[in-house]
């Protein structure tokens, strides 16, 4: 019996797994920002492309973020402020999805 290959990440989950990866890892916003950047320019310059569908992943994935924002700031409201790392890691991260979240809205105005 042959093994299954396991299915293609769709374009959408594979640039949030990615995304998330960075804030995790600490990346500053403004690179955050470019990185939305590249990918937008990834998705555009696919032989596939369209750009109402870019659109959309857009869309989808601003209520994704949108989200993250929400709940980043709710984890932030629970550190305990003696914790200084910790205050400094959450703030961080906070501050990477709110620059990525907002770059995904310039992107979608933009096309």
């Amino acid at each position: 019996m042959a093994a299954r290959r396991p299915a293609a990440l769709r374009p959408l989950d594979a640039a949030l797994m990615r995304l998330q990866a960075m804030a995790a890892r600490g990346v500053q916003p403004a690179r955050m920002g470019r990185e939305v950047g590249i990918i937008v320019a990834e998705w555009l310059d696919a032989p596939d492309a369209d750009p109402d569908d870019v659109r959309s992943r857009l869309d989808e994935l601003r209520e994704q973020l949108a989200a993250g924002v929400l709940d980043a700031e709710e984890q932030v409201s629970y550190v305990d402020p003696e914790e200084t790392g910790a205050v400094k890691q959450a703030g961080t991260t906070l501050a990477a999805l709110v620059a990525t979240r907002d770059a995904v809205e310039q992107a979608r105005d933009a096309l």
